[in-house]
């Protein structure tokens, strides 16, 4: 009879334990793809600000410069032909701003996925503890 108690306390045992560890394990896991996800979300923080910065600056620098090359252009044919270089002005502005705006939507389209390394690392975890279970 005590035989039996004693093989089943350590049936009872022998499960907390492998429960402790696997929770320990499960824990350690998570921790680590929290880390990763913190990281990746530091980096993508930092590199958005530095693309937006530098944006600003080429963009303010881009439009100054066609700002005065218009004026210029309009000043040269200020006797002549003033409005038709004005229109023509507005023209390549339009034409630039389309240009832009198309870049701008396929950037937008071919953009990473946010986070990508980490759902990896979580679908390889994920896969990982099913061929154990």
């Amino acid at each position: 009879m005590t035989s039996n108690l004693d093989e089943e306390r350590s049936t009872a045992s022998g499960l907390l334990q492998s429960l402790a560890r696997f929770s320990g394990s499960l824990l350690g896991i998570v921790h680590t793809r929290l880390e990763l996800l913190r990281t990746e979300l530091q980096e993508e923080v930092q590199q958005t600000a530095s693309i937006v910065l530098w944006a600003f600056l080429a963009a303010f620098a881009g439009l100054m410069a066609l700002f005065l090359g218009a004026l210029a252009v309009i000043f040269v044919f200020w006797d002549s032909h003033r409005i038709l270089a004005a229109v023509a002005m507005v023209i390549v502005f339009v034409a630039i701003a389309v240009g832009a705006a198309l870049v701008l939507r396929h950037k937008i389209r071919t953009k990473p996925p946010m986070l990508d390394a980490t759902l990896a690392e979580l679908a390889k975890d994920r896969d990982q503890l099913r061929a154990r279970l």
